[in-house]
């Protein structure tokens, strides 16, 4: 299902740790950057999350928390962010939840046939919950324009 600019945000409840889990409803107050991708430990992901690794202090001045998704397993996360010094939150969708709810399910990832993992997309959500800013890549390849998030967050201020 797709999600659309000016309806509520999906929400959900997914692992941060093994024995911690967050909710979108806990980021409620803040504007939220949520930052969908297709798999720790690869190219373009490496280079879009580092992206936004490098962007997060000029995100957090505009009042907003970036949190990556994915659906790799949550201590596959914690070391992916150890490995290239990542502070922000990344949640995993192991139960595909998320991605579904925010139509970026992506069957057949790498031609692995029943193999789901969540394209690469970019959601900002205002303080109060609203989707302010949806965009999805054509094909998981295709980095975001960081400029037109940054943007999109700004107009929220």
């Amino acid at each position: 299902m797709a999600i659309t600019v000016g309806q509520a945000a999906p929400d959900f409840t997914l692992h941060e740790t093994l024995d911690r889990q967050r909710s979108l409803g806990d980021y409620r107050g803040r504007n939220v950057v949520l930052a969908f991708f297709p798999g720790a430990f690869t190219g373009v992901c490496t280079t879009e999350m580092c992206a936004l690794r490098d962007r997060v202090d000029q995100l957090d001045a505009l009042n907003a928390e970036v949190v990556g998704v994915t659906v790799d397993p949550p201590f596959v996360l914690d070391a992916w962010k150890a490995a290239h010094g990542v502070g922000y939150t990344f949640l995993s969708d192991y139960n595909r939840d998320a991605v579904r709810a925010y139509g970026v399910a992506f069957p057949d990832l790498g031609g692995l046939p029943g193999y789901v993992a969540a394209n690469r997309a970019v959601t900002v959500i205002d303080k109060d919950g609203v989707v302010r800013y949806h965009w999805v890549a054509e094909h998981p390849g295709v980095e975001p324009d960081y400029a037109a998030i940054h943007a999109a967050v700004a107009a929220l201020s």
